[in-house]
């Protein structure tokens, strides 16, 4: 349902996010996140013109997210990079239905909002604090990869 671009924007903020306030540099997040960097840097620059994060400059520098990660949500980031689709009028273009959705197209664009609403309502914070054996983007117990290092 989501495309890879969109997981991978998901992933690079969840670790800004687990970093914060710290800023992470591109190397640092694509090896974290398991993305290519060329693809990364692609998508850290969506993210940058939607403004979710931003560049700092310098020694000590890298990439920060503009907002608290309890202030972020998932649709903003999803929506940053690719928003949902929603079925607004017939994607058919028949003329009889215009904005008024046929049962099938009414049934997937409920689907659609239903998924919207519970990115809306979800925090990175949230994400990061959810008791878990499986903390995002890290491999635990074996203690092979691991963010906090």
């Amino acid at each position: 349902m989501f495309s890879q671009t969109v997981e991978y924007a998901l992933r690079a903020v969840v670790h800004l996010a687990d970093r914060a306030p710290s800023p992470r540099t591109t190397d640092q997040i694509a090896a974290a996140t398991r993305v290519p960097k060329a693809y990364l840097s692609k998508v850290l620059q969506g993210l940058c013109h939607a403004q979710i994060v931003q560049s700092k400059r310098g020694l000590g520098g890298g990439m920060l997210l503009t907002k608290l990660p309890s202030e972020l949500t998932l649709l903003e980031v999803i929506n940053a990079v690719e928003p949902i689709g929603r079925i607004r009028e017939c994607p058919l273009g028949l003329t009889a239905h215009g904005v008024h959705l046929c049962p099938l197209h009414k049934r997937l664009d409920n689907a659609l909002a239903a998924v919207e609403d519970a990115f809306r309502q979800t925090t990175l914070a949230e994400i990061l604090a959810e008791p878990t054996r499986s903390r995002p983007l890290c491999e635990f117990p074996s203690g092979r990869v691991s963010l906090k290092a």
